[in-house]
């Protein structure tokens, strides 16, 4: 598991308003985190697009293997235990990294 991989992770149970079910997420955590811990951090994608202020779109392709355009939803960011992830379904491109990191910095100044 590496930054920029996007899994299916079942975000179940949850609390509130946080994004539940199984779904989409990508792995934002770096490798050095990703490799010696438990956990990731991760922010989970909707095809239910609310053009949220700091969120990224992400449009299909054989890449990220998506169903269907997502919505990266950055101010859900979550750490999440690596049993949560099920499957591997593809990766973003360094230039959609970049830019969740650019919005992530965003929500945190609001």
């Amino acid at each position: 598991m590496k930054q920029k991989d996007i899994y299916f992770a079942d975000l179940n149970p949850i609390k509130g308003s946080e994004q539940r079910r199984i779904r989409p997420v990508v792995i934002i955590s770096g490798n050095a985190m990703n490799d010696n811990l438990e956990i990731c951090m991760a922010c989970p994608l909707s095809t239910s697009l609310k053009y949220y202020s700091g969120s990224v779109f992400i449009f299909k392709d054989r890449i990220n293997n998506l169903e269907r355009d997502s919505e990266v939803i950055t101010f859900q960011i979550r750490s999440i235990s690596k049993e949560r992830l099920i499957q591997k379904i593809g990766e973003i491109s360094n230039n959609q990294l970049l830019e969740i990191k650019m919005k992530l910095n965003e929500v945190l100044s609001y």
